[in-house]
């Protein structure tokens, strides 16, 4: 399991101190999970995570690789607001069936099961999440998601990690226009792939670099492709890779 780090958000000023950088409806955590990001002024990725009401608090789920930076990043937004950053002494859990009581679906998919925030360790879990994230084309922190990642492009979009009438968050100038005033000409899309080839190796159609292959689990894959050169049979390294126009 992707070692989480869930920290706590307190004091009067927590709701909108987040809905004035996450690029979705803060409103929403007390129904139940929502996924969100905080994106750079120019509109790029900086993180993903689940925000989850506990009370007034508000617990931020995410990847623990990410949680200094986050730690740093919101305490620099925090000014003045009467905000308080804790780590909440709670771990992750997830999986897939039944939705525990504790449980919560996740937001961006329900065939990605439910999250639980206890005070102890998940030890065991067989779930083939790989599988999971590239049938349904979900993009992890550090593989498909960088610095130089648009969400949009990303998939967040069909994720429900972007609300468009929430109003100003850092980086929405640019996520709304890419909505609403540009056609994607890039993004992250399910490829079938055969034979071998590395994550991060470039694909490759009529000579020119069409795209990246990122994560994969038996003949399918996950690819980062520019839409209007991604046709046909296309290589990366020596794994043939072909793309239907379906995804993102």
């Amino acid at each position: 399991m992707t070692a989480r780090h869930v920290f706590r958000l307190s004091g009067t000023d927590t709701r909108s101190f987040l809905q004035g950088l996450v690029t979705n409806d803060v409103t929403a955590v007390d129904s139940g999970l929502v996924y969100a990001a905080l994106l750079t002024p120019q509109g790029k990725y900086l993180a993903d995570f689940f925000l989850l009401a506990d009370g007034d608090d508000v617990l931020l789920d995410a990847d623990a690789a990410q949680a200094e930076m986050l730690r740093t990043r919101l305490g620099m937004y925090k000014l003045r607001a009467n905000v308080s950053l804790t780590d909440a002494n709670l771990f992750a859990h997830r999986g897939v069936g039944e939705v525990p009581k504790d449980g919560h679906t996740d937001p961006r998919q329900p065939a990605l099961g439910w999250r639980a925030y206890r005070d102890t360790p998940q030890t065991a879990d067989e779930t083939d999440w790989a599988a999971l994230y590239v049938a349904h084309v979900v993009p992890q922190s550090g593989i498909e998601l960088t610095p130089d990642t648009f969400i949009l492009e990303a998939g967040f979009e069909a994720l429900n990690g972007v609300d468009f009438r929430k109003g100003c968050y850092v980086g929405q100038e640019v996520t709304a226009r890419m909505k609403h005033k540009t056609t994607l000409r890039k993004g992250l899309v399910q490829v079938a792939i055969q034979g071998e080839a590395e994550p991060g190796t470039d694909i490759r159609a009529a000579d020119k670099t069409v795209g990246t292959l990122f994560s994969r689990t038996a003949d399918k894959a996950l690819a980062y492709l520019r839409f209007d050169r991604a046709t046909g049979s296309m290589q990366a390294g020596d794994a043939t890779v072909t793309w239907d126009g379906t995804g993102n």
